[in-house]
């Protein structure tokens, strides 16, 4: 006989609720404010992120955190401000990218326990910033968010519903395959609407899936760093639901991936 409340396949539905409300509040702002102040607001969320990724592996020194976290922050506002929106991928493999580097290796140098992890993590955490900056204020980052969230609520609700096979239960033992296969969809159905609005192309819709994909391993990434130092969130900054980075953790991995794929069709455009 079952004694659990079926019911707790539902009690993570309030933080994503509110993740999702997150991510939709800060695209909208960033959308109406333009820039400068939208190079602001995302140097400040990855200068939060870096700075609860130190504390996550170094807790017990709050100013090594602190002063990653504002270095950070410095670092995307100086590499983001002129981007060339028109030609990101050109950004990418600039010499002004290296300062993307920057936060990553002093966090390696300061951090002496998890030292990989901080280097390899932080630099993943820069480049999606560097991402959200080429997409800009604009329709583009509107229908990324999209995609991001419609895979987690389609992932959220099928896993819950159909269950089956887990993806990857000794990292989240939540995540089954069927959940990650209808966020995968989720996110196709909504590339190929945004392709119809003129937003992207056809070919470009069809990566939508890889992009759901890069999301769903950023925020499995996250939960094996919490897990490996046995922290159930990344601060206390969201009273009741953790921190900035584990509210945008699968955001983080999609624009990182998002970067990568345009400097590498950039770099190989280039050398055609």
């Amino acid at each position: 006989m079952k004694s659990g409340n079926p019911s707790s396949n539902w009690s993570d539905l309030a933080p994503r609720v509110l993740s999702a409300i997150a991510m939709a509040a800060v695209a909208v702002i960033a959308v109406l404010l333009g820039n400068p102040i939208f190079l602001a607001l995302i140097a400040v969320v990855i200068g939060l992120c870096i700075g609860e990724l130190a504390r996550l592996l170094i807790p017990a020194k709050p100013g090594v955190f602190v002063f990653l976290g504002v270095i950070a922050t410095l670092v995307i506002f100086i590499a983001g401000f002129g981007f060339d929106e028109a030609d990101p991928g050109a950004r990418l493999i600039s010499s002004k990218a290296l300062l993307l580097l920057i936060p990553p290796l002093l966090g390696a140098a300061l951090i002496k326990k998890h030292r990989v992890l901080f280097l390899g993590y932080g630099a993943l955490i820069m480049l999606a910033g560097l991402g959200f900056i080429a997409m800009g204020p604009g329709p583009i980052l509107i229908w990324f968010l999209m995609i991001i969230i419609m895979s987690d609520v389609a992932g959220y609700f099928v896993g819950r519903t159909v269950g089956g096979p887990k993806f990857w239960p000794r990292v989240s033992p939540k995540k089954t395959w069927s959940g990650t296969i209808a966020g995968w969809v989720g996110a196709l159905v909504i590339g190929l609407l945004a392709a119809a609005q003129g937003v992207f192309t056809p070919a470009e819709a069809l990566f939508a899936p890889l992009i759901a994909f890069a999301g769903q391993m950023g925020d499995i990434v996250e939960s094996a760093i919490k897990r490996a130092v046995n922290v159930k969130d990344s601060s206390n900054l969201i009273p009741g639901h953790g921190g900035v980075l584990d509210r945008f953790d699968a955001m983080i991995g999609a624009a990182a991936v998002l970067m990568l794929l345009i400097g590498a069709a950039s770099l190989f455009g280039s050398a055609g």
